[in-house]
């Protein structure tokens, strides 16, 4: 899976591809249809998909890219719920995936956010690519 460039945006709903860098922030273009493009200035908080993670147990982090790989190999036997379903089912699911989350800091609305990723990503061509860096690091060996 391919995450490299993809940012979610603090304040600002869905996915942005970082398209280049200018003195003041970055130039992002989103990641629908529109390919509408967004300056941000150094203030705005951005979020790339290949740093996030989730609070674990024990202190221990669960990067997001292990949660979708994971929700992409179990996808075939346990059906992904909308996000826009009862919390109780979404943690659920969630607890399915990922049995090790630390259910008091990971809130259902980080559920949902994770499952709309999910469902978004699924439907772009990068979401079956290798990611650079394992690239670059098979090609070494």
């Amino acid at each position: 899976m391919n995450l490299r460039g993809i940012v979610s945006v603090t304040g600002k709903p869905g996915l942005y591809r970082v398209i280049g860098q200018n003195k003041a922030g970055f130039i992002l273009e989103t990641m629908d249809g529109l390919k509408n493009k967004l300056i941000t200035n150094a203030s705005t908080k951005l979020a790339t998909l290949e740093d996030i993670t989730v609070f674990g147990e024990e202190d221990e982090d669960i990067t997001l890219i292990s949660i979708l790989e994971k929700m992409k190999s179990e996808a075939a036997k346990n059906a992904i719920p909308d996000p826009k379903s009862d919390n109780k089912i979404l943690r659920k699911y969630f607890t399915s995936i990922v049995p090790n989350h630390d259910v008091e800091r990971v809130y259902a609305s980080d559920i949902k956010k994770i499952l709309s990723w999910y469902l978004f990503l699924s439907t772009l061509p990068l979401f079956d690519e290798t990611a650079p860096a394992a690239n670059e690091e098979a090609a070494a060996e």
